[in-house]
């Protein structure tokens, strides 16, 4: 039986629905009371009647139907009977409310306050749409400035049945579920949030594109025989972009390209830089490495540009949020200072600017969490994470908890899609790989041993998740307890759970003889 638009409107009625076989009875029949189900249709030998009534046809026999009777609620209850959902477009917005007749406005500035206008006029409080790409971007804006309530939902939970695909019965289906309470929003950080979060992914998109500019250099490079990439560990560092600029202006001779590296080259990889400097110096090969260069270096302008922009950012958002607060002159700086990464950004005093930022919280002393970081972090969870009630709801929409699928009596996992953040603490639990004397970087080895690398990123991803709910909600803590106290722990964990196994198998466990003393 189909039941699509069954009782809209607010409309709650129960029926009783029987399996009719008697003669003569109507298929499909609809009752006078039913008026507010004529969207849909009883299936071949079923017929509607009102509770109470029986089916006033009788078999061959005079015989009343023997099928039992089934009451049920047609309806949900409805919450809200002004609920508004929009089927975001490139060039059109298909709006409905609560499933009624759909509204088709454009997607330009003045269409989209339209919109705006015909939504307050309609009464209407909240109103829901798809994640679809960039298009949702604008709507937002105007809506959320208009002071309703926006809620951004996953496409998959608002999917019809199949056959029924089309933008008009979309926004109709999305809008009966957002009136029975049915959608469940997503997290959409703050305007000041997202503000900053396109700053710092256009910076990223341009080191992505500077990187691909290295890339085309050594291409250039490896075509004329010059090894210098395969010596030096960065092309674009001090050394490697003084030995580019001077190719570039003519000159040839190894020894004077050599000299014009850090001493440390020169008294370590001395032979090797020199040999590595013979080149073919082809035309066409000079003329690549020039344009890659510059297509290099423009786009460091451009990321030193963003970063001026960034800087802006934080420092209004600092006012905003933290102007009624003591000065930063009588705030304790960072407890550790890490050595910023090579795409850090170029602005001082962003430790303290953060800490500041994060309520006198250093996200620093983190293993793994640098500033940059932290300052990417804080543009994709903003700054508040009371959002998300627990660490486990935190680490379930970061996609770094497994979901669940369970179907009688089995039960398995599912994995999840990871979002920009979850990814970011997947890199920053990657660099944990090598370290020495942090307890997490243990548990990582001890995860990659059993479950192989990925596993453990994602699990090492997990705990740093809930270590920075903890600091930024609970305000907890972190004191680095090394290497050496989580071997111990899971040393312990071992010892007991061999003691709990011998003992259900009626063995003792005793102690290794010591070796004895060789003389």
């Amino acid at each position: 039986m189909n039941l699509a638009g069954l009782g809209a409107r607010g409309s709650s009625r129960s029926v009783t629905v029987v399996r009719c076989g008697a003669i003569g009875c109507p298929v499909g029949r609809l009752v006078p009371e039913a008026d507010n189900c004529a969207v849909w249709r009883a299936p071949a030998g079923w017929s509607v009647y009102p509770v109470g009534e029986v089916c006033p046809f009788k078999d061959a026999f005079g015989r009343e139907p023997a099928a039992s009777w089934i009451t049920m609620n047609t309806t949900l209850p409805v919450l809200d009977s002004q609920a508004a959902f929009v089927d975001v477009g490139s060039e059109h917005m298909h709006v409905s409310i609560a499933g009624g007749r759909p509204e088709v406005f454009g997607a330009v500035t003045g269409e989209l306050h339209r919109l705006r206008d015909w939504l307050q006029a309609q009464g209407v409080r909240s109103v829901a749409m798809e994640a679809t790409g960039v298009y949702w971007l604008p709507l937002y804006g105007v809506l959320e400035a208009a002071g309703l309530r926006v809620l951004m939902v996953n496409g998959k939970h608002t999917r019809n049945l199949p056959g029924r695909k089309t933008d008009m019965q979309d926004c109709q289906w999305g809008a009966t579920l957002h009136a029975h309470g049915l959608l469940r929003g997503g997290f959409v950080p703050p305007a000041h949030i997202r503000r900053l979060q396109d700053y710092l992914r256009l910076r990223q998109d341009h080191l992505t594109l500077a990187a691909s500019h290295v890339q085309h250099m050594q291409k250039a490079l490896e075509r004329m025989n010059v090894k210098l990439h395969d010596v030096i560990s960065n092309l674009v560092g001090v050394s490697g972009r003084a030995v580019i600029e001077a190719i570039l202006a003519g000159e040839r001779q190894p020894l004077r390209l050599l000299a014009l590296c850090d001493a440390q080259i020169q008294k370590r990889k001395a032979a090797r830089v020199h040999e590595a400097l013979r080149g073919t110096w082809a035309e066409e090969h000079l003329f690549a490495l020039r344009q890659a260069w510059e297509s290099w270096q423009h786009y460091q302008g451009q990321i030193a540009a963003c970063d001026a922009q960034i800087q802006q950012v934080l420092q209004a958002l600092e006012a905003t949020l933290r102007g009624a607060e003591e000065p930063a002159a009588d705030r304790p700086g960072p407890a550790t200072r890490k050595r910023p990464s090579l795409n850090a950004p170029v602005i001082p005093g962003l430790d303290e600017l953060i800490q500041r930022l994060c309520g006198g919280r250093d996200l620093t002393v983190l293993p793994s969490c640098t500033s940059y970081s932290v300052l990417q972090l804080i543009g994709e969870i903003g700054l508040d994470l009371n959002a998300w009630p627990t660490a486990k709801d935190f680490t379930s929409w970061l996609g770094l908890a497994p979901g669940s699928h369970q179907s009688g009596k089995r039960y398995r996992g599912t994995g999840r899609k990871r979002n920009r953040a979850g990814r970011l603490l997947c890199v920053m639990a990657r660099s944990l790989a090598r370290s020495k004397d942090m307890a997490l970087g243990g548990f990582y080895r001890r995860m990659a041993a059993r479950r192989g690398g990925l596993v453990a990123i994602i699990a090492t991803a997990r705990k740093l998740a809930v270590l920075i709910w903890q600091t930024m909600v609970k305000g907890l803590g972190f004191v680095e307890e090394g290497l050496k106290r989580y071997e111990a722990r899971v040393l312990e964990t071992k010892q007991r759970t061999l003691h709990r196994l011998a003992k259900q198998l009626g063995f003792a466990v005793l102690p290794a003889p010591a070796a004895p003393k060789t003389q």
